[in-house]
């Protein structure tokens, strides 16, 4: 219950600063071109706070904190004295509307570049891409690894850390073939240590719900040696209801000696329902518990056993830790350079729903977005900032696609009356209206379908 409340207050946090990022990219442009602006409202519904500007503008929040909106003078809307005319939205010239419409997606980007130069600024701790090994039957297992190698560059993007590798790779679904360089950890000294690879990917498909590109393209990602000791043991797990604590060393399985923690998980998920005999040791004294493991769905639909326990791994080593740190000036180029990734990303993932690369199982929807929120600000306020450029390029994305009830479709229409010299007529613009909303309403419901079947 708390990680709902903890979820949904960050979920809140974040949906409000999004949506007021957006909608003053709106307000601050229309007043520019000369609009008079009635109401600048964060959420929809009843008001629960408003106040009148001196510009005469109402400021509100709303009871549903969906979305948010801007209310121009339009005289298409209402009625407008004639000394208030020359404010209406309407009576603008087309560039002047399309400016206006085009704020609140470029205030979500801009908005991404602010936050990822707050996060560069204070710092991002972060780990090397490095890998040991490569998975045999994969477009990676070409790769010879012979010692530890950092992925140095994806196509033509430099990667710092996994996630920017990720990002990288999954721009590349659907293609068929990507470049990645790597070079030895040991010996980093430019072009004379990097291998470059060009992997077939005509038959790399997979399922992102269920696994990251980095293993399914068959990267082996380092990972400190797992100890036998227990780091954490849940209180309401099969494990802590069994007397197990944290700091017991694993010692066997029904009289089978512990080797590796895989083999370990592995037996725990194929007994689900099954009592284990578990032997640890604790302050020098061998100690067996009977151990029944609890039955759930893996991301396959098939039921596995679970315990609630988490190992002691050893430190990461110095030379893989890194701290993505930059100056005043470096911080912006940086954080222009991510929000491009994003953007770049984000575009070719909406070309592979269209075209089928990717499915629309894919789609997530507020509930996940919601527990990214919360997790994300669990962690810390870096993390928390990162995942509000993310959403904030996402937000701006969806705006503009080309749907009618969007920022996208108004503007698909001032283009054409760009294009024909004269507006889109009411009629046509109304049926655009309606299929938008029913697009856009089902999009939503299986969005809203993928989340609750995450669940």
């Amino acid at each position: 219950m708390i990680d709902f409340f903890w979820n949904l207050g960050s979920f809140l946090v974040a949906l409000g600063i999004l949506i007021a990022a957006h909608e003053y990219g709106h307000f601050w442009v229309a007043r520019k071109c000369g609009v008079k602006v009635e109401r600048f409202s964060i959420g929809f519904g009843k008001a629960i706070w408003r106040r009148t500007g001196k510009d005469g503008t109402e400021y509100v929040l709303a009871m549903i904190p969906l979305g948010g909106y801007v209310k121009m003078l339009d005289e298409r809307v209402e009625d407008v004295p004639e000394a208030l005319k020359s404010q209406a939205f309407n009576r603008k010239n087309v560039w002047q509307r399309i400016a206006i419409v085009s704020a609140g997606p470029i205030a979500n980007f801009l908005f991404a570049i602010v936050a990822l130069y707050a996060m560069y600024l204070i710092g991002v701790p972060a780990i090397k891409p490095v890998i040991d090994s490569t998975i045999a039957g994969t477009p990676a297992a070409q790769i010879v690894v012979k010692e530890p190698l950092q992925v140095i560059s994806v196509g033509s993007q430099k990667v710092k850390d996994w996630e920017e590798v990720n990002l990288a790779l999954a721009g590349h679904i659907g293609n068929q073939q990507v470049d990645i360089a790597v070079a030895p950890l040991s010996r980093l000294d430019g072009d004379t240590a990097t291998q470059q690879y060009t992997l077939n990917t005509q038959n790399w498909n997979f399922d992102p719900e269920k696994e990251l590109p980095i293993t399914a393209i068959g990267l082996g990602m380092y990972r400190p040696k797992i100890l036998p000791t227990l780091a954490l043991v849940s209180e309401d797990g099969a494990a802590g209801r069994a007397g197990l604590l944290a700091g017991d060393i694993l010692v066997a399985v029904n009289n089978e000696r512990y080797t590796q923690w895989t083999a370990f998980v592995e037996l725990i998920q194929a007994s689900a329902g099954k009592s284990l005999d578990i032997t640890v040791k604790r302050n020098g004294e061998l100690l067996t518990m009977a151990v029944t493991p609890l039955s759930r769905e893996n991301a396959a639909g098939k039921l596995e056993g679970v315990i609630g326990v988490a190992p002691t791994t050893e430190a990461w080593p110095d030379n893989m830790k890194q701290q993505l740190e930059y100056g005043v000036i470096d911080s912006f180029a940086v954080a222009l350079d991510k929000t491009w990734q994003l953007v770049s990303v984000s575009f070719k993932m909406i070309g592979k729903l269209v075209t089928g690369d990717i499915s629309v199982k894919n789609l997530s929807g507020p509930i996940s977005i919601a527990q990214g929120a919360g997790n994300s600000a669990n962690v810390g306020l870096v993390y928390f900032l990162g995942f509000l450029a993310l959403i904030s390029v996402n937000l701006g994305i969806i705006n503009l696609l080309p749907l009618p009830v969007l920022d996208g479709g108004h503007l698909l229409y001032y283009f054409v009356e760009v294009i024909t010299g004269r507006p889109v007529p009411e009629k046509v613009q109304e049926i655009g209206f309606r299929i938008g909303a029913a697009l856009l309403l089902m999009l939503m419901s299986v969005a809203l379908f993928n989340d609750f079947s995450r669940l």
